[in-house]
């Protein structure tokens, strides 16, 4: 067929015939579609051919049936009350399909998609039909998952059949909705089908990604979510899909592998094709194997996150992409692209943080969707039938958040689902209307009740929880264009990578103690001897536990080293490249013991503050090749995944001599110090650090002043005894005596010293003390960061006042 008739009669036009700006002819979707065909081939992206149909061919076909009367009249009786939403609606869908088609436009659909059908060498090719309105996929509001997408079409009589009731999911429920709470008039929008290769995804696999992350906003990071089969699944939220997060700016260094989190999803059920059911896709469930492994190999994620950034490079804004992998060739496809409309246009100096006071029990976790905190009492229900007896300011539990539930979801306080994953387009649109909401929870539907009070949070990272009872909370918002400026650098301390990336856009001078152990436990959760040594684990819950938690990894140390060197890497990346100071494990024994597979390996001590942990372990027979697997995860975060920011940090170093023994050993793993421009730093909370500092400082780049314990061995006081709390203050004339004595010393020796303990954090006036003192930096929970910034800063004047 010659292209040239499409365009000349204006029903139809081919994919590569478009650019973005062709939105009014053929809708955002198509639009964008076009643009890449035609320009991003080269770029090795890949989008599946295809052609679209004109906004004046639905004109065309709603006057050529005579509709354009009934749809403003029932329309006007909706806006009346005449009506309700769900009679109007059906009406309306029903008038459209129910049409006949004008016969020029009927042979040119047809003729086009034989067309197709010879460009691939397919007699009756299978695709996808999908609807591309007017007003779709514009910066300020993504009509997502407002019209209907009709996959595996295959013949000339099924797809007009589905370009009709493509033209009448114009009217859907909730597209209605939305173009009312969006400000559009419901006549002033015209439908393009867009009919589309389909990707043998069935398959294969599919899902969505974003050139951004979605709760925090991110804009170094690419967000893949990924299922089995067509990706219908995905973007409903109807599955709990993989998760993946790649890190943009090394992207260009093919021999780096920047893929900062993969999570393994629960992943169900997979939409395929039905065959000669009588429907064109059906779901079915997953295998035991499907439900254990990743969707992508770590080459397809690197591929997709790539075609990601070009895609976003080429738009100039953040992009919300849907992909899908074909399984008979394993080529990755792009199949819509539009922008991101909700992070991308927060207003960027403006930080809003939300803090829960005390709650009540937690009642169950699952993949934060904002980072508000809400409260209410459930209003459960898990039909779409049902929807009508939703309560205004309730939290809404389902099964899934649906787009046809908008018209409710608007009205919600919160929204808790038992599937889906961030990028499911209901995430997209309770974003879309500032609506917390908590997915992919499992079980939220059996657990949570009709009338129960509860508190939804969003507020602690990438895992939000629902809590018993209306809990306190508080709300506090900082302009960070008036954040002051100091000499004296400021960083932040840091424990759970899933809760860094909400605060990237704090002026941070980097991160002065990241905490090991906290991603260890959090994260990896395993006892690294239990990985190392496992063949000596008796069988049991957590010998089981741990078959569990190493899916999909070549061998059992190889997930201890990767799951760890990624929680670490997302908060290396997040200052990047400023400094991100890591410290070395630093559990007691009774907490190692508490990691699965842990009480075997660990001594039951009786003062376990001050006995077998830190640096002593690092050489010791009874945790060296534990030692080694940190030792790994460091040089991984470091070499393979290009984060040479990382600064290591030795915890509890007794004496010189352990220094030097635990140098060896972290040289014999491949981290020598100095190599790879690698600094290690020693932390000073013993009063040995700070009597023998000058000998550390032989050996080490830097200190970094523990307070707690600092305080609690100068003053012989357990930090944790209530009954002495009266006494432990690191204001102590002995403790502050401590802490000048070695900031002079690093200062005489050309050391740099930092603080990275609770007090400034406590008492942002105590940051006085230490710029006094000299101290290069202070190093604070990010709650606190601003008050002591500003602390730091009137400091800094006070010490070197203004000339007259």
């Amino acid at each position: 067929m010659d292209k040239r008739t499409c365009e000349s009669t204006g029903v139809l036009r081919w994919f590569e015939d478009l650019v973005r700006d062709d939105v009014a002819t053929v809708g955002g979707k198509n639009a964008s579609l076009g643009e890449m065909v035609r320009s991003l081939g080269e770029k090795g992206v890949r989008v599946p051919p295809g052609f679209a149909t004109t906004a004046d061919t639905f004109r065309r076909y709603i006057a050529a049936n005579d509709l354009g009367a009934l749809l403003g009249d029932l329309l006007g009786r909706l806006d009346a009350g005449q009506l309700t939403l769900a009679e109007a609606g059906r009406q309306i869908r029903a008038a459209i399909t129910g049409g006949a088609w004008p016969e020029d436009i009927e042979q040119e659909i047809r003729a086009a998609y034989r067309a197709l059908g010879a460009r691939v060498g397919q007699d009756a090719p299978s695709v996808a039909v999908r609807s591309s309105a007017t007003a779709e996929d514009l910066p300020d509001a993504s009509f997502a998952g407002q019209q209907e997408t009709f996959l595996n079409v295959r013949g000339e009589e099924a797809l007009m059949s589905a370009c009709r009731r493509c033209f009448a999911s114009l009217f859907t429920d909730r597209a209605i909705t939305y173009r009312k709470l969006k400000g559009f008039g419901q006549l002033d929008v015209a439908l393009s089908v867009g009919v589309q290769l389909m990707v043998r995804s069935d398959i294969g696999g599919s899902g969505v990604m974003f050139s951004i992350d979605t709760e925090s906003g991110f804009d170094k990071v690419v967000l893949i979510n990924a299922a089995w089969g067509l990706g219908e699944n995905v973007v409903q939220g109807a599955v709990s899909p993989d998760e993946y997060q790649v890190y943009k700016p090394f992207l260009a260094d093919k021999g780096l592998v920047p893929i900062l989190h993969k999570a393994l999803g629960a992943k169900e059920i997979k939409m395929v094709y039905a065959g000669g059911q009588g429907a064109p896709t059906r779901n079915v469930p997953t295998s035991k194997a499907e439900r254990e492994s990743f969707v992508l190999s770590d080459a397809e994620i690197l591929e997709l996150a790539r075609s990601a950034v070009v895609i976003e490079a080429h738009y100039g804004q953040p992009m919300d992409m849907e992909w899908a992998r074909d399984g008979d060739t394993g080529q990755v496809y792009i199949v819509q692209a539009r922008p991101e409309t909700v992070q991308s246009r927060m207003e960027a100096d403006a930080f809003r943080t939300y803090r829960l006071g005390a709650t009540g029990a937690k009642l169950l976790g699952g993949l934060s969707v904002g980072s508000a905190v809400a409260t209410g009492e459930v209003c459960l229900i898990e039909s779409a039938e049902d929807i009508e007896r939703f309560v205004d300011g309730a939290v809404l539990v389902t099964s899934t958040t649906d787009p046809d539930w908008v018209p409710i979801m608007k009205r919600a306080a919160a929204i808790v689902t038992d599937h889906g994953g961030r990028t499911s387009h209901a995430a997209i649109i309770s974003r879309e209307l500032g609506v917390p909401a908590i997915v992919g929870t499992g079980n939220a539907t059996h657990l949570l009740h009709d009338g129960q009070e509860v508190t939804v949070s969003c507020a602690g990272g990438d895992e939000g929880a629902v809590y018993a009872g209306k809990a306190e909370f508080s709300i506090r918002e900082t302009r960070l264009d008036e954040v002051p400026e100091t000499r004296t650098k400021v960083m932040l301390n840091l424990a759970n990578p899933s809760a860094a990336s909400r605060w990237w856009r704090l002026p941070v001078d980097g991160v002065g103690l990241a905490r090991m152990e906290f991603v260890i436990s959090n994260e990896v959760k395993v006892h690294p001897l239990a990985l190392s040594r496992y063949d000596t684990l008796a069988p049991g819950a957590d010998r089981d536990e741990i078959d569990r938690l190493v899916r999909g990894f070549d061998c059992r140390t190889d997930y201890f080293v990767e799951t760890l060197a990624r929680g670490l890497s997302r908060i290396a990346a997040t200052w990047y490249p400023k400094p991100a100071i890591i410290r070395m494990s630093d559990f007691k024994t009774n907490e190692y013991a508490d990691l699965l597979g842990g009480k075997g390996f660990e001594p039951d001590e009786q003062n376990p503050m001050i006995g077998f942990r830190g640096a002593s372990r690092y050489y010791s027979d009874a945790y060296r090749d534990g030692f080694a697997l940190e030792c790994r995860a460091i040089r991984h975060l470091r070499e393979t995944m290009g984060f040479g920011n990382v600064i290591v940090m030795i915890p509890f170093c007794r004496t010189v001599g352990e220094a030097d023994r635990v140098l060896e050993v972290m040289a014999e793993n491949g981290l020598r110090r100095g190599e790879n421009g690698l600094q290690v730093y020693v932390m000073c909370e013993i009063p040995s650090n700070v009597i023998a500092a000058e000998a550390f400082a032989e050996r080490f780049d830097g200190f970094s002043i523990g307070s707690n314990d600092l305080t609690q061995l100068t003053l012989g006081i357990d930090r944790d005894s209530e009954a002495l709390a009266g006494l432990f203050s690191e204001r102590d004339p002995a403790v502050l005596w401590m802490i000048e004595t070695v900031i002079a010393k690093a200062r005489k020796t050309g050391r740099k010293i930092g603080l990275c303990g609770q007090a400034p954090s406590n008492d942002p006036a105590f940051a006085r003390l230490l710029v006094r003192a000299g101290i290069d930096s202070i190093s604070v929970t990010p709650d606190s960061f601003i008050a002591v910034r500003t602390n730091v800063a009137d400091a800094e004047r006070e010490a070197s006042p203004a000339p007259a």
